[in-house]
């Protein structure tokens, strides 16, 4: 090839020619305080209980969650995230277990709370699908419908119950109309001013929730279109963002990740709040069985999805792999 002058006069691969070179320029960074670690806590087990769909991930004992609280303390994550599995006897109509002082994610945010102190936050699920016994994020009408003011009320009662259990900060995540600004509310009366809301701000009805649904023993039938969004829809996000914003929440999330990083990137160009995202089960199962097959390289994949993730704008990441990529980026 004849060379003209100083052609190509510029190279953008000389910023690319070694390790060294590339981690100079690196533009996005992972860090394990970027890391939330989801954890799941089952009432009237003696041993953990592997999840079939989620390989390496268990439906803890109280025991074995306080020393996984204990081990992302110490590998630098920023936080643990706890869902409550309750013995199927107790769910009801109503999702009583979510507001019973002893309830087992009442009991187990006091366990991780008196293990861990102001060290690790310690965060909470604040939703009834785990404890209802029809599987839906709140209380049903007359028709089988979702009621969202009634479940308003019941949302009230389960961040009280929360807070005062230890739950440095409460995640609702059931996509009812004026949530944020009911538990706010709520919080405030009882002097809980100190409690943080993560938003569950953008929660699409996807695909990728089927995991998730054995790791919590699930009871719905049916789908929860009706509340949780459209995967069609965008702009729809950003209205939620505005009302979770001004209705109190002092953090802001996607869920999911990866299908959602357009959205993610929006929320973030758009709030001027910390913004998270959840790589939710059906993400990371579905690297899990690609690895297991030895069809893509698992390390890589994984560190690979987490920094799209951040590069789109995510401050946090809730991950089931916190603690184990925190531990390989010390």
């Amino acid at each position: 090839m004849t060379k003209y002058g100083s052609f190509p006069g510029t190279r953008p691969r000389r910023l690319r020619t070694t390790p060294a070179m590339r981690r100079m320029v690196a533009e996005t960074r992972l860090h394990p305080a970027d890391f939330i670690l989801p954890a799941f806590v089952r009432e009237g087990v003696s041993e953990p209980v592997s999840i079939s769909s989620m390989p390496g991930v268990v439906q803890h004992t109280r025991d074995s969650l306080k020393k996984a609280a204990v081990e992302a303390l110490e590998a630098g994550v920023a936080g643990i995230m706890l869902f409550g599995v309750p013995e199927e006897a107790k769910k009801d109509a109503f999702g009583t277990p979510g507001t019973d002082p002893d309830g087992i994610l009442q009991v187990a945010l006091r366990d991780v709370r008196a293990e861990v102190g102001d060290e690790l936050l310690v965060m909470s699920d604040l939703c009834l699908d785990e404890t209802t016994d029809h599987g839906h994020c709140g209380v049903l009408d007359d028709q089988g419908r979702v009621d969202n003011d009634a479940t308003l009320e019941r949302y009230a009662e389960m961040a009280q119950v929360q807070a005062d259990a230890g739950a440095h900060i409460v995640g609702p995540s059931g996509m009812m109309d004026g949530q944020i600004g009911v538990i706010r509310d709520a919080l405030d009366q009882i002097g809980r001013e100190d409690v943080a809301i993560l938003a569950y701000t953008v929660k699409y009805s996807s695909a990728f929730f089927g995991p998730f649904r054995e790791a919590v023993g699930s009871s719905l039938k049916g789908d929860r279109k009706t509340y949780q969004q459209d995967p069609a829809n965008a702009r729809e996000s950003l209205r939620e963002l505005a009302l979770d914003l001004e209705e109190g929440a002092d953090m802001v999330m996607v869920k999911p990740a990866g299908p959602y990083l357009d959205i993610l990137a929006r929320v973030a160009d758009a709030s001027d709040v910390p913004v998270a995202a959840y790589q939710i089960s059906g993400e990371y199962s579905m690297i899990e069985a690609a690895a297991e097959k030895g069809w893509i390289d698992r390390d890589k994949a994984i560190l690979e999805t987490l920094t799209g993730i951040k590069r789109a704008g995510a401050q946090n990441i809730l991950t089931y792999w916190a603690t184990e990529v925190a531990l390989k980026l010390r």
